[in-house]
């Protein structure tokens, strides 16, 4: 991956249509900003339980969007980063209705789990009681094929999203397909979409166990061979996540956005300056993304070692976040939005700063100066507020934070200075030199963190006043003063 920062977006909320009218943004409007773009699921179809993220056809660009040759054009102007999703695939899919019609007749029949595929023998309550689970169901629907045959499907996040065999043949002929019509596309990345969930094993957690990291390797093998990089996402405790970042080519710091949040809120810089010391370097950095602001990544463990941050210190931060938002957050969080993820505060994060426009930019600046490649949300980058409207069409909490914006509202937003001051900045992490050198943190006192970036004779160093709150950068320049300053 470049060292420059990324967009991440879905290909029509963003370019008011599909791949051509993103190019022609990314190429005009948007040029030379971002290096790199994670098109979030652009398959067959972009609309449906989960929003992409349950394909009936991975090997399909949704038409409404465009073709694979329009997706190898856009490659020509950014680096695309496209989703592998590998734990699941859509019940609308040919393959499971082939199986749903044939039961354990058809070919298709071992591609899909069961209960009974992982254990065969039966499970106790503490098997399945051991299961890691990111929403409080239990991970199965029971379902009557057309065949007539009575099943116990294994669905991680949806009884609509039916879990693969990742193992089974025709998984791993579907799987590779998809990657080589990725190379044939100009895809130079992708995310493994809920890979942590792909190895299913009795008597285990059925999360990141040991022959998931294998299968992940096997993957990446696979990837690598055709020229593609992996990305790996994954939440979970930070100790963990330091290890899983040892094996793998890259991985998300999801610590990072409630450690920022906590700063600005709290006026303290210690957790943050805790983890960006020890936080991996091989890491893609978010603030906003499609999904929640997820805290879980910053809490203790199962074992109840300690986590970034104290429990009482987290409680404080969600309910920090929905007084900010004057309870929109609140409305778009939990069972009543059809939001079940543990602990996941839907909401933009400009919304989760009450609107402070002032700590947007200081929250941006300590993500570019954070450790790893930047990724800023099409949202984040547009200053998108909280659509409220969306949320009570589709009752579906995240949709607080997916916006399908209209051609004119992204005219419209790119003139606002806020967004013209983010984009400088991604300008300038693009291109100051000792982004690519070493990283040094310092707390100078306890209202203040300091983070500077040194490779050779070249430094860029921002200071943070939480206190204040206010921010400044200063460093060497081919252009003559360095000297960038947001404050009220």
């Amino acid at each position: 991956m470049k060292n420059q920062v990324q967009l991440i977006t879905y290909v029509d909320r963003l370019s008011g249509g599909g791949f051509k009218e993103l190019n022609d943004l990314l190429r005009g409007p948007l040029g030379e900003v971002f290096g790199g773009a994670h098109l979030l699921p652009f398959f067959t179809p972009i609309d449906g339980t989960d929003a992409g993220f349950d394909p009936i056809d991975h090997s399909q660009v949704d038409s409404r969007l465009g073709t694979w040759e329009d997706v190898r054009t856009l490659s020509g102007a950014v680096e695309i980063i496209a989703d592998l999703i590998v734990n699941h695939v859509s019940s609308s899919c040919p393959q499971f209705i082939d199986f749903s019609k044939k039961g354990s007749a058809s070919k298709y029949a071992g591609m899909f789990l069961t209960m009974d595929t992982v254990f065969p023998k039966g499970a106790k309550e503490s098997d399945i009681l051991s299961i890691y689970r990111p929403r409080p169901t239990l991970p199965f629907t029971p379902v009557t094929l057309l065949s007539g045959e009575r099943k116990l499907l294994w669905t991680t996040f949806n009884p609509t999203q039916v879990d693969i065999n990742v193992r089974n043949p025709k998984a791993e002929a579907y799987l590779d397909s998809i990657l080589k019509k990725f190379q044939d596309s100009g895809i130079k990345a992708i995310r493994l979409d809920a890979v942590g969930y792909a190895i299913k094993k009795p008597r285990t957690s059925c999360f990141m166990i040991p022959e998931t990291f294998e299968f992940i390797a096997e993957l990446t093998e696979k990837a690598r061979k055709l020229g593609i990089e992996v990305l790996v996402e994954i939440h979970s405790y930070y100790k963990r996540q330091i290890e899983i970042a040892r094996r793998v080519d890259w991985v998300y710091d999801f610590a990072l956005p409630p450690l920022v949040l906590h700063a600005l809120f709290e006026k303290d810089p210690y957790p943050l300056a805790k983890w960006l010391e020890i936080s991996p370097r091989n890491a893609v950095t978010v603030l906003d993304t499609h999904d929640g602001i997820g805290v879980i990544d910053v809490g203790a463990d199962s074992n109840g070692d300690p986590g970034l941050l104290a429990p009482a210190q987290i409680d404080n931060l969600v309910e920090t976040i929905h007084k900010r938002s004057n309870g929109q957050s609140k409305q778009a969080t939990g069972a009543a939005a059809n939001n079940l993820d543990l602990y996941q505060v839907n909401c933009t994060f400009l919304d989760a700063l009450g609107g402070s426009e002032t700590e947007y930019l200081i929250a941006r600046a300590l993500q570019f100066f954070a450790p790893g490649i930047p990724q800023v949300y099409y949202i984040g980058l547009l200053g998108g507020r909280n659509d409220m409207e969306l949320l009570v069409r589709s009752s579906v909490g995240r949709d607080i934070n997916r916006h399908y914006y209209k051609p004119t509202e992204i005219k419209d937003a790119l003139t606002r200075p806020m967004v013209q001051k983010q984009i400088e900045l991604i300008k300038l992490r693009n291109s100051h030199p000792a982004f690519g050198g070493e990283v040094s943190i310092e707390v100078p006192t306890n209202h203040e963190i300091d983070i500077t970036w040194t490779l050779e004779k070249e430094w860029i160093k921002l200071h943070v006043d939480l206190s204040l709150p206010s921010a400044s950068i200063i460093g060497t320049s081919e252009t003559g003063e360095l000297n960038m300053v947001f404050s009220d």
